[in-house]
């Protein structure tokens, strides 16, 4: 049986220094669900529950068919009303963050596919999973760099990421991304270990 390795075949993407680093990133596939509210809120929760339903509904039944693949980790997008707005240490209150929760899916899970699956889900799991969308995202020239630590500790990463970006004539666009490389379920938060992404261009 076919099985897609992601994790492997997109290393570069997905075991960053603890440095910021520039990378040029494809377009990717991804299950998304897109909500607002607290960092680990009843809302933010349902995402992830949806999301992970979706996604091993997919995995397993594609693997029917002879095609599996590895369930890659939780990641977010995340951004807030003002656009001013693009670093932790400026952003308003939590209950007014916007976030797109995401996992990264192969080439081949198609729209189609998760037709397919939806009404059975929403029999089992409730209308929630009805927000999970597939859609391309396609970031290109980023900075990024391993965070090590509590996602309250981010600011850290975050000033080297803007110093090394000012010192290189780059400055942010787009959205804040996040790559959940731990689950801080079974790691003590010291050791969370999460890939902190910005897309960038250079300075006219």
């Amino acid at each position: 049986m076919e099985k897609i390795d992601l994790r492997k075949e997109l290393k570069r993407f997905y075991t960053p220094k603890d440095k910021p680093e520039i990378v040029d990133v494809p377009e990717f596939s991804f299950l998304t669900y897109t909500g607002r509210g607290v960092p680990g809120g009843e809302a933010y929760q349902e995402s992830i529950n949806a999301l992970y339903g979706v996604v091993y509904t997919l995995k397993f039944s594609s693997k029917k068919v002879g095609r599996d693949f590895t369930v890659m980790p939780l990641e977010g997008i995340w951004w807030w009303d003002d656009p001013g707005v693009v670093n932790l240490d400026d952003a308003p209150p939590k209950e007014t963050w916007n976030w797109t929760s995401m996992i990264l899916v192969p080439d081949f899970i198609t729209a189609g596919m998760l037709d397919e699956i939806m009404s059975c889900l929403v029999e089992k799991r409730g209308k929630e999973v009805e927000r999970v969308k597939l859609e391309r995202l396609h970031e290109g020239l980023s900075v990024q760099m391993l965070h090590v630590g509590h996602y309250s500790d981010e600011p850290k990463s975050q000033k080297l990421i803007q110093a090394f970006i000012e010192e290189n004539c780059y400055c942010l666009r787009g959205c804040h991304h996040e790559i959940y490389m731990s689950d801080p379920r079974r790691a003590s938060p010291e050791k969370w270990k999460t890939i902190i992404r910005h897309p960038l261009e250079k300075v006219a």
